[in-house]
């Protein structure tokens, strides 16, 4: 298991990754069923009719498996990755038999001033198939703690 991460282990320019995970289409159509039940989400018939051509995961789906990956992954956050919010894009579907894995680089870091034991650290999460395409980007803030005093 990595070591947790506390602000003062952070710094603007540091890369992590995560392991990968491949996608079904099994799970591509249990997803949509109980989250986001679109034809081109659930139907191979009506997905090759769709403007995607095939099956294509929900756009939701393709986070989750990113949250799963980075929680799994190098960035091992004291208290867990809490987010504050962000800008979310999905510029390439992902697909049934995708391999997808997650690089994150810390682009800043805010200690708050309202509260000195935790900072805001702004890091850039981009989900890459394995073509290396991206195909959900992520911009958030998180909420990272300090390091308690000894």
């Amino acid at each position: 298991m990595t070591e947790l991460l506390y602000l003062e282990d952070l710094a603007a320019g540091q890369t992590f990754a995560t392991r990968t995970a491949t996608v079904t289409a099994d799970a591509i159509k249990a997803f949509a069923a109980q989250f986001d039940p679109q034809p081109f989400h659930l139907d191979d018939a009506a997905a090759s009719e769709s403007r995607f051509g095939r099956l294509i995961a929900s756009g939701w789906h393709t986070g989750a498996i990113s949250m799963r990956l980075l929680v799994e992954g190098e960035m091992r956050i004291a208290g867990g990755l809490i987010g504050l919010g962000g800008d979310l894009a999905w510029p390439r579907p992902t697909y049934p038999g995708d391999t997808l894995r997650v690089e994150s680089e810390i682009l800043e870091i805010r200690v708050s001033e309202s509260k000195p034991d935790r900072g805001v650290v702004t890091v850039r999460n981009r989900t890459l198939n394995q073509h290396g395409d991206v195909v959900q980007l992520a911009i958030v803030k998180i909420l990272v703690p300090r390091r308690p005093p000894p």
